[in-house]
């Protein structure tokens, strides 16, 4: 039988300091990996740019330079532009290996992305404004540039191909067109764009999109396409057509990999360092096979995981001081399901979940377009998502606690949301929100060490953590209360229904995480073995909110850890479910586009 566990800190104790003295090391390792890879062992200097763009929008971007380039010895110039809701880091491959061969590369935030000022999609990505600003550089040779852009990052190059035509020698799209709808009067012709290399992802979720085809594998009968290479055959991939002397070179590679693998991908990667070194002079002749930047990958994710690692020991030794002591309390005796039961609500919480994941974002972003209030039509989605299931799971949570587990003595209190009194203790639930905001500022200070030590922050492909810019926060605020209402249901049905009666909290956390990531991993992998088995998607209409829910993977593992430690520290759910608010939204915020003007 379940008994009261005492989860009052003890006054002394070494192992938060010593997971303190861990996350701080990992930060360090990690920036330091990543530094040494960036600078390919201090061969490239890599500075933070701010430039002004059309309006005066500022821009934002690293800049790679090979050493030794200067004024009198310019170097080749490749600008550098991810794709939707991502920022300059994913095209970090790119960027260092084309650095190691001399080229200065601009690696740019587009509009409303990143440090860049918004909105999303203005002054052409910030395409045109990135390449002007790249060829002012005294230190490239202005007659010797080329763009590289992913996705929406390939419809930014080709913005800045159509404004400067005369502004650069090549351009590289990778996983994307020169006939989608919005560039629809810029079609894809022998002459336009110059000298072009296409590299699409065998297995493209965005296939109909951007070449209109059903599927990657059709790429090569693609007419869009075609009419791209000047011909009526199909294109056979390496080969290549056309004139590179006269601006008309074309070449065509599909990769075994995805949409967002191709920018982390060493095949796709070296396609695109031999095609700069045959359209451009000056550019250094290494192979395209050596490559390094996966070093720079390793070392970021190092560092991320320092970084969410400090919360907990941070956290722990914040309840130790006086002041926030008190927001340690007794765990409650478990009231939970048992049995078949148990197995049936944690399959309802993934169901839930999973099956309104599309439906849930699409419907948000009917209601709540982008405003003033909800900037983000990614992070909307997310919260409209995360509410009307968080409305689902309370009823059907509150059915079970009426008809069936208040027999059992289950009450608020073994479900951790109120005291042993039936109240709300609302001191400490204002120490609380204290005890959250005081926690997340290690993380965030070892945010900002790594971006002033290394110019670098924490990561693996396409998730992140990022330093705060001041419009970040101040598009964070609205998304605080849906979300808080949503971990606090989370929380109750973890740790109230779903509590169980012989895991020690450590086990329970490692339950609780395969449970809720585990369910997307389910989710993706039922999406993707068609179309990785040369098919489409399950549901080939949703290939954004699909790539979206990679992310759901390693962010409910934070979440879940997060709400389970603090949970057990504190004998209440409202800890977690505020730091959880918190620094989720925040990350969702820092790493997505913003739509409206801020």
């Amino acid at each position: 039988m379940s008994s009261t566990i005492e989860s009052s800190p003890k006054s002394s104790g070494r192992r938060p300091w010593i997971l303190l003295a861990v996350a701080v090391l990992l930060v360090l390792a990690g920036g330091i990996i990543a530094e040494v890879t960036q600078t390919a062992g201090g061969t490239i200097s890599v500075r933070q740019v701010h430039f002004a763009g059309t309006n005066g929008a500022m821009m934002y971007g690293l800049l790679y330079i090979p050493k030794g380039t200067t004024s009198k010895n310019p170097a080749p110039g490749v600008v550098a532009i991810h794709g939707y809701i991502n920022s300059h880091d994913t095209m970090d491959g790119f960027a260092i290996e084309l650095a190691r061969r001399g080229c200065v590369v601009l690696a740019v935030d587009q509009t409303g992305h990143g440090f860049s000022d918004g909105p999303a999609f203005a002054n052409g990505f910030g395409g045109p404004d990135s390449l002007a600003y790249l060829r002012s550089l005294s230190i490239v040779n202005p007659k010797d540039v080329a763009l590289i852009g992913h996705s929406m990052g390939g419809w930014a190059s080709l913005a800045a191909a159509a404004t400067f035509p005369d502004a650069y020698r090549s351009l590289v799209l990778v996983s994307s067109s020169t006939d989608t709808p919005p560039f629809a009067p810029m079609h894809g012709t022998a002459t336009f764009p110059r000298n072009t290399m296409v590299i699409e992802a065998l297995h493209s979720e965005f296939s109909q999109l951007m070449w209109a085809v059903p599927k990657g594998s059709d790429f090569p009968s693609s007419e869009r396409l075609q009419k791209l290479f000047a011909t009526t055959s199909p294109i056979v991939p390496g080969q290549l057509y056309g004139s590179i002397a006269d601006g008309t070179g074309r070449m065509f590679y599909y990769p075994n990999t995805i949409h967002p693998g191709l920018t982390f991908d060493h095949a796709a990667i070296g396609h695109a360092i031999d095609w700069i070194q045959q359209t451009l002079t000056g550019v250094g002749t290494l192979s395209a096979n050596r490559q390094i930047w996966l070093w720079d990958e390793i070392g970021t994710l190092i560092a991320l995981i320092g970084v969410i690692l400090v919360i907990f020991p941070v956290g722990e030794l914040l309840l130790r001081a006086p002041f926030f002591r008190s927001v340690a309390q007794p765990v409650p005796v478990a009231r939970q399901a048992k049995g078949f039961g148990l197995w049936i609500g944690a399959i309802v919480l993934d169901v839930i979940g999973i099956l309104t994941f599309f439906v849930f974002q699409n419907w948000g972003n009917k209601i709540f377009p982008a405003s003033a209030v909800f900037a983000q039509t990614i992070t909307t989605g997310i919260m409209t998502w995360a509410v009307l299931g968080g409305i689902i799971g309370l009823i059907l949570f509150l059915l079970w606690h009426f008809l069936l587990n208040r027999r059992q003595g289950g009450n608020f209190n073994s479900y951790g949301l109120v005291g042993a009194t039936g109240s709300l203790e609302w001191a400490n639930i204002g120490k609380s929100f204290l005890f959250a905001m005081t926690v997340l500022v290690a993380p965030y200070l070892l945010l900002y060490f790594l971006q002033w030590a290394f110019a670098t922050d924490a990561r693996i492909w396409v998730f992140n953590a990022k330093i705060l810019h001041p419009i970040s926060l101040r598009i964070w605020v609205p998304y605080f209360i849906p979300f808080l209402f949503y971990f606090l249901v989370l929380g109750m049905v973890l740790h109230g229904e779903l509590r169980s009666e012989r895991l020690k909290p450590g086990w329970e956390m490692v339950r609780n995480v395969v449970l809720m990531s585990g369910g997307f991993i389910v989710f993706i992998l039922v999406e993707y073995i068609p179309l990785l088995s040369g098919g489409t998607l399950l549901t080939p209409t949703q290939p954004l909110l699909a790539i979206v829910a990679y992310q759901f993977v390693p962010m409910y593992a934070i979440i879940t850890c997060i709400s389970t430690f603090f949970f057990y520290k504190t004998g209440r759910i409202i800890p977690g479910a505020i730091l959880n608010a918190i620094f989720v939204p925040l990350l969702i915020v820092a790493s997505t586009a913003t739509q409206f003007p801020v």
